[in-house]
């Protein structure tokens, strides 16, 4: 079955920059499409980048141009680099896969001074 487990979230100070890892196993990786999805308190979980199976990226409008979704076929891991962070990007990060089902369990990912 899917799993997904994610790392790399913490405290980070307004501008700052952190790099989260999706590590996937239980399907062929390099076949499909993988994206980042993000819910902060109290609000819907919304979508913010997905990079296709060719490295083709697309994101959410507030994050583009500060963060940055690729990925490592070799190792079945996606990742979301995030810069420039900001106070509304704290949130719980999760990675999906889009044509299956299962998620993650998420990342914290908290911007404050």
């Amino acid at each position: 079955q899917v799993q997904l487990v994610e790392s790399g979230g913490g405290l980070v100070q307004p501008g700052g920059s952190l790099r989260l890892s999706c590590a996937a196993s239980g399907f062929t990786f390099s076949n499909y499409i993988m994206s980042w999805a993000r819910q902060a308190p109290g609000k819907q979980r919304e979508l913010v980048g997905t990079i296709s199976r060719d490295g083709i990226t697309t994101y959410e409008d507030s994050v583009k141009g500060r963060f940055t979704v690729s990925r490592d076929n070799a190792q079945n891991t996606v990742y979301l680099q995030m810069n420039s962070l900001r106070p509304e990007d704290t949130a719980t990060y999760y990675c999906f896969v889009p044509e299956l089902s299962g998620w993650g369990q998420g990342t914290q990912v908290t911007v404050s001074s």
